[in-house]
């Protein structure tokens, strides 16, 4: 089942022809890239999720509503003085990133061609080495995320800050007994009250939600959650609506 989901989204057809296939479709633009036109579906968790994907860039929604929070916290900084890790690099932020930090270093626990291969809950680095950190989608796959959290806060620097979104898919997140499989190995799912691990670590947290930002994004999650729990997702309650906001936590030292 998995296995021909990722199949069915990776397959896409050249650019030109999707947007005349698509035309009768609505129109949104994608702030990452740039593009004008309809969006493409995704297969996912709860099955097709409407409007998911840039064609252009494959930016989903929650890269530009991550795009649209982390380009408005930069304006404000001079970051090309300021030194940022990166957990669990996508590539176009990684260019992104790069491009601005003064000093930029990506890690993960098992990716290749980061700077540092390291395990979250246990991290090598000294106190308040790194100015920025980004980690999104990251802390739903550790086991000990409060460890890893306060790792996080450990290894920032006064003033700093870190954005570290998970998927928010119930009303309270709800522990896990083991990694599930059929979620790609998410140790829980998280909720509504997630953030709540963050505040004790920080002095503040902002969250970012899709509806702050221009319609025309398309940061919404369009997909029937009512259909859970499934055999693949047993332990995931059913959410009411098709429409589901998105959230990008901002933790200040």
């Amino acid at each position: 089942m998995r296995l021909a989901q990722k199949i069915k989204n990776k397959l896409s057809l050249p650019l030109p022809v999707f947007k005349l296939l698509n035309r009768s479709k609505p129109h949104f633009e994608c702030p990452v890239c740039g593009y004008i036109g309809p969006f493409m579906d995704l297969s996912g968790f709860a099955g097709v999720r409407k409007h998911a994907v840039c064609p252009q860039c494959r930016a989903l929604e929650r890269h530009r509503l991550q795009f649209v929070a982390v380009m408005e916290i930069l304006e404000k900084l001079n970051v090309s003085k300021l030194k940022m890790l990166h957990f669990a690099p996508e590539s176009f932020f990684r260019r992104i990133f790069s491009a601005r930090f003064g000093k930029y270093e990506t890690a993960d626990l098992t990716m290749k061609n980061v700077d540092h291969k390291v395990d979250l809950q246990s991290l090598p680095f000294d106190d308040s080495t790194y100015d920025f950190i980004f980690a999104s989608h990251v802390l739903e796959h550790i086991p000990d995320d409060q460890k890893a959290i306060g790792e996080i806060r450990r290894i920032l620097k006064p003033n700093g800050i870190a954005i570290l979104p998970v998927p928010v898919v119930c009303g309270k997140t709800i522990e896990y007994p083991k990694a599930n499989p059929h979620e790609a190995y998410h140790m829980r799912a998280p909720g509504l009250d997630y953030f709540e691990k963050y505040k004790p670590h920080f002095s503040r947290v902002d969250v970012r939600v899709s509806g702050s930002a221009p319609e025309k994004y398309q940061l919404f999650i369009y997909e029937d959650r009512s259909v859970w729990p499934t055999r693949e997702c047993p332990l995931r309650p059913p959410m009411p609506g098709e429409r589901h906001a998105d959230m990008v936590p901002i933790c200040y030292v």
